[in-house]
């Protein structure tokens, strides 16, 4: 008989046993890719195939193909790098935190969130290696290696070292976190394949037996990494952050930027989580798991997250006003009616207005309103660092100085080129991976059922 909370608000539909969690998830590990999954495929393709061209004539001809000028020395590239490290900020929240807070309703979406993490973090981290223009010299001056250039040596007093270690540090961990977790997963697959699949799945889930001295240590393990992944959400980009605070021009000295920029990735992050949960969701048929209750309860994050980021495009301005600094006052006014007002009121209706519709319960229950906001939101979150930094750039102290930006094909390219490859990656990760944690799924079915 199946037992149903008249308080809570079932996490599984569809009346599952532990059997039917088994046989639904390794079902589409173990089917023939279907054709929409196939159309997602070549859709990858095609965006690696024309961004990879732009990548090799940046690499090729240098970055002078970009749009960049002696004035706005960063454009496209720092945007997406910071656009792409928010992105990851909520595969790791949903994972750490949330477990450590003990929220059953992650169990669903935690794996694709994670397995998000590790790919955004890859896409950004193309971009400062592209900046440098020369990637075969690139280890050397981003990494503390003995070398036999002279003098030459990473600058530890530099923001952009930090962010060398602080990311890297954030997808070791991520990394290895989603690893530890797929491993009773991999072991379910490997005791129903046969063959070749069989030693492949074998060998990914380390000799897992399933036994109680398994489990003990897996769960120890999980805590542990997640203890240490809880503080890498909140520093890694308020490192980043520190690109910009520490320096000089007016609108980025700031000490507003660490939890503004931490609130902005994670409201970013769940908007890609959303984004993905349900593309995936249809592709795989996986109504009964990823169920409204989950969507609706990441779009409240979105509208936390959202008010907070709103709060702080208007703490700047203030400030800017407050500190009496003439420069400062005009760098904002600037963002606002300048020549690049129209990527401000794209970031201001993108970001303030449109998740204050998540207020509607209609809304935020309704799967295609959900798609569209979480795909505005993702937009306008990618405007608010390009206002920040070409705004910022484009007028300096020097009027003489002053200059616009305007982006070329490769710099759209490369930004295509980090697409196909998120998109290529995650499609072969919910293809032959179990994007839905399994044995944590079963503990929630066997706490509210009786029917096994």
């Amino acid at each position: 008989m199946e037992v149903v909370s008249t308080v809570r608000t079932p996490l599984v539909t569809g009346q599952k046993t532990v059997h039917d969690v088994s046989e639904d998830i390794c079902h589409y590990v173990e089917a023939k890719p279907n054709k929409l999954w196939m159309f997602g495929i070549i859709l990858s393709l095609g965006a690696l195939g024309f961004g990879g061209y732009c990548v090799f004539r940046t690499l090729w001809d240098g970055i002078g193909v970009w749009g960049l000028n002696k004035t706005v020395g960063w454009a496209w590239d720092i945007t997406n790098f910071v656009w792409w490290v928010g992105i990851g900020h909520a595969g790791t929240l949903i994972s750490a935190i949330l477990l450590l807070f003990r929220q059953k309703w992650r169990m669903s979406i935690n794996r694709a969130a994670e397995a998000m993490t590790i790919f955004a973090v890859i896409c950004a981290a193309q971009f400062p290696l592209l900046h440098m223009g020369r990637l075969w010299l690139g280890f050397y001056w981003a990494l503390p290696l003995p070398n036999t250039f002279g003098s030459l040596w990473v600058n530890f007093n530099s923001p952009l070292l930090w962010d060398v270690f602080a990311i890297s540090t954030y997808f070791t961990v991520s990394l290895v976190f989603w690893y530890i977790g797929l491993i009773p997963d991999f072991a379910t697959i490997r005791d129903r394949a046969t063959g070749m699949r069989r030693s492949i799945y074998g060998a990914l889930s380390f000799g897992w037996t399933g036994g109680a001295k398994d489990w003990n240590r897996y769960e120890t393990v999980a805590l542990v990494l997640a203890g240490l992944a809880t503080p890498l959400v909140l520093s890694v980009h308020t490192i980043v952050s520190f690109d910009f605070a520490t320096s000089v021009i007016p609108g980025w000295h700031t000490t507003i930027f660490p939890p503004y920029f931490v609130a902005g990735a994670i409201f970013s992050g769940f908007a890609m989580v959303l984004t993905l949960m349900i593309v995936t969701r249809k592709l795989f048929s996986l109504e009964d798991y990823i169920t409204i209750y989950h969507i609706e309860l990441m779009n409240i994050i979105i509208i936390v997250t959202g008010s907070i980021v709103g709060i702080a495009y208007i703490t700047e301005f203030f400030i800017a006003w407050y500190s009496g600094v003439e420069a400062e006052s005009y760098a904002f006014l600037n963002r606002a009616t300048g020549p690049y007002w129209w990527a401000y009121a794209s970031m201001m209706s993108c970001n303030v207005i449109s998740p204050q519709l998540f207020w509607v319960k209609k809304i935020r229950t309704n799967i295609i309103a959900t798609f569209t906001l979480s795909i505005i939101v993702n937009i306008g979150m990618w405007f608010e660092r390009f206002v920040i930094i070409v705004t910022s750039l484009h007028r300096d102290f020097l009027p003489s100085s002053w200059a616009m930006f305007y982006p070329t094909m490769y710099d759209v390219g490369v930004y295509l080129f980090t697409f196909g490859v998120f998109f290529f990656f995650f499609l072969l990760f919910a293809k032959f991976f179990p994007v839905i944690n399994m044995a944590e799924v079963k503990s929630i079915i066997k706490a509210n059922s009786k029917k096994y």
